[in-house]
């Protein structure tokens, strides 16, 4: 699944406005991985976003437009789910969602490498 050019530069956009930060982009298994300080935050695979949040309000975040649950090997997966584009429209939805991965980012230890 290639990822979307312009969604991918929505993402550059917005967390480039986001002081102290580090990004690094990184292709990987289709879709490009938006790195905040070492850890995965944010990708753009296809047309969609795939969010990294805490998994604690997964199921308030479920009921928003354009949630789509993650699945891996059958089993949902905590934590990370696709928002569809129907669910970032306004830049006001964008927003939050990305804002709810910069917000777990800050509490997450980066993994050894």
């Amino acid at each position: 699944m290639a990822y979307d050019i312009k969604l991918a530069d929505r993402l550059r956009e917005y967390l480039a406005e986001i002081p102290d930060i580090e990004i690094e982009e990184k292709e990987m298994f289709g879709v490009l991985n938006f790195m905040v300080n070492g850890k995965t935050c944010v990708c753009a695979g296809g047309e969609n976003l795939m969010l990294r949040f805490d998994p604690k309000p997964q199921e308030e975040l479920a009921e928003k437009s354009g949630y789509e649950t993650m699945f891996m090997k059958g089993k949902e997966y905590k934590g990370y789910c696709y928002i569809n584009p129907d669910g970032f429209k306004s830049n006001k939805d964008f927003k939050y969602f990305i804002d709810i991965c910069l917000a777990y980012n800050k509490v997450l230890k980066a993994s050894k490498r």
